[in-house]
Formats: C-alpha cells, structure tokens, sequence
C-alpha cells in the first residue's frame, strides 16, 4: 500500500481542525480580557478623579505704585549686586472670576523708567500673591529699581496666573 496524500490528509484534518480551533479561542479570550481590563478602568476612572489643579487667569488692574516705607527701604540694593536702589511697593486690584480660591498666583508685568528703559532686565515675573480670593482684592508687591533709573516708572501688561489648588512645596 502506498502513501496516498489525500487519505493522510483525511486521517489528519480533525487534528488540524482541533489547533486551528484552540488558536481562535485563545485569541478570542486575550481580547475579551484586554475589552475587560479597559472597561474596568475607564468605569474606576469615572468614580475616583483627583482634584484638578488648572491655571487661572487673574486680572489686575488700577496698577500704581509709591515709595516704600522707610524702614523698608534701608539698604536696598539690586537683585545680583550691590549698586543702591530705590524700593517701590506696586499696587492694585486683582479680580479672580472663578468661585474658587487660586493661591501661588505669579504676578507678571513690565516696568519702564521714564527714557522707556526696561528696570528689570530678561524678567517679567516680578513677584506672587498667596491667597486670591474669589472676586476683586488689592495686593501689593514690593520691587527693587536700580537708584540711576529716573521716575516715573511705566507699568505695562500686568496680569497674574495661579493654581486652583494648593501646590506642594
């Protein structure tokens, strides 16, 4: 008796039919698995979300300043040296528009003495206000100006960014 290729192929295609079969399954149960484990996330997703912490856009307007007190002004200095300054306390009103607190709110701006000179040279962020409650509050910030910058100082383009929640320090 000979090799006949189609009886071989007969005796053996239930076991082919068998692996073939197995190898679906199997690849059929991953899949359910992965639809399963992202359905859980998604839903345990929905139940637990931490506290968004978002930048908020505070306005500040009626921006001034005047002179600081003597006894703050007593040997000022510039920010990298020695040279005398003249200490200025800027004030004004900033108005937070959400319903929520914004603390660590970074106060960004730009001074010019009165030839149009930048005093603080490559910074706009000159300070920070805590606490921002909602609605309008004042703040002050108290700077520093080289002592050879003539006055009146120029306050242009202030505005502050804060977080909506407490940041960890």
């Amino acid at each position: 008796m000979e090799n006949n290729p189609r009886i071989a192929f007969l005796f053996n295609l239930p076991i082919l039919v068998r692996e073939k079969y197995f190898k679906t399954v199997t690849q059929y149960a991953k899949l359910i698995t992965v639809v399963f484990v992202s359905c859980l996330i998604t839903v345990f997703s929905w139940v637990y979300t931490p506290k968004a912490v978002a930048l908020t856009q505070i306005k500040l307007f009626d921006i001034s300043y005047r002179d600081c007190p003597p006894e703050l002004a007593q040997g000022s200095v510039i920010s990298g040296g020695s040279a005398a300054a003249n200490c200025f306390i800027v004030i004004g009103k900033a108005e937070n528009s959400t319903y929520k607190m914004v603390y660590d709110a970074d106060i960004f701006g730009r001074i010019y003495d009165a030839n149009n000179n930048p005093v603080m040279q490559n910074r706009t962020r000159l300070g920070s206000i805590p606490e921002v409650p909602p609605g309008v509050s004042d703040f002050e910030l108290r700077i520093s100006v080289a002592a050879n910058q003539p006055e009146p100082l120029k306050l242009k383009q202030f505005k502050a960014v804060g977080f909506s929640g407490k940041v960890r320090r």
